[in-house]
């Protein structure tokens, strides 16, 4: 117990900490209606997006939030409209964006500074590079997400298991499907300077499919996701930090014990 007070006597710890403990929920909530409705891998793809927009605000000496974040969210609405395009499938549209912008990041990164540190930083995340923009920005997600998931539980319920049922019965379902995918740009935004871009997407993932290892209603999944993404990311981070390893990578790893553990209570329940 000493040496966690020690440990987080640190500033820059206390603010990983904070920001992590706030995005975690955040991205684990909104996995689950993504992975339901077989959009998981909208998280990798908006996390590669986020890798060119701040390669160019690194390279043009600009704030990386104020960069980063409009570019994703527009990224998430035309993933949206390409998805659900006839023409184009949810996958091929997110193939499409990811390998486009991760090719613009990299050829921006060459002309520039190449290699250095804070690329790698934006890669694989570090919660160095978390400061007080990225607490402020996460307290106001989390209170957006949380609103929309209490306030808009059984819309979001509706459009994840029957589109076409929610459409039938007046709701709009064009408006929170936007409504999540902004979220989830925001979360992919906040969560890149401690996961990382190729790291950012398992927050979404990982909680989402461990609960449904056990758990069978979407009440209890979204309950138990939040809960896991908690606990992963704070043991995680604990780890990380006595063990000098990468934040980002302990954490990911953390969630696939979870998820390997959930595995093998489910083959034996």
């Amino acid at each position: 117990m000493h040496d966690i007070l020690t440990l987080f006597s640190y500033s820059f710890m206390q603010r990983a900490l904070l920001v992590g403990l706030l995005v975690a929920p955040c991205a684990a909530l909104l996995g689950v209606s993504l992975v339901l409705r077989r959009y998981s891998m909208i998280g990798d793809g908006l996390s590669h997006v986020g890798f060119g927009a701040l390669s160019l605000a690194f390279a043009l000496n600009l704030a990386p939030l104020q960069v980063a974040l409009p570019i994703v969210i527009l990224a998430a609405f035309w993933l949206l409209h390409l998805s659900e395009s006839s023409k184009m499938h949810g996958d091929s549209a997110i193939a499409l964006i990811s390998s486009a912008a991760i090719a613009f990041g990299v050829v921006v990164t060459s002309l520039t500074n190449g290699m250095s540190t804070d690329v790698y930083d934006l890669m694989f995340g570090s919660i160095l590079a978390v400061g007080s923009d990225d607490l402020i920005l996460s307290l106001l997600l989390s209170s957006a997400v949380l609103f929309v998931f209490i306030f808009f539980y059984r819309k979001i319920f509706a459009i994840t298991f029957d589109e076409g049922f929610a459409r039938t019965a007046g709701t709009n379902v064009r408006v929170y499907t936007s409504l999540i995918a902004f979220l989830t740009a925001v979360t992919i935004v906040v969560g890149m300077r401690i996961m990382g871009s190729m790291l950012i997407s398992s927050l979404i993932i990982f909680p989402a499919l461990t609960a449904m290892r056990l758990f069978r209603s979407f009440r209890s999944v979204t309950l138990c996701a939040a809960v896991l993404s908690l606990v992963a990311f704070g043991t995680g981070l604990l780890l990380s930090f006595w063990f000098s390893l990468p934040t980002g990578a302990t954490i990911v790893l953390v969630n696939l014990g979870f998820f390997l553990l959930f595995s093998i209570l489910e083959k034996l329940r």
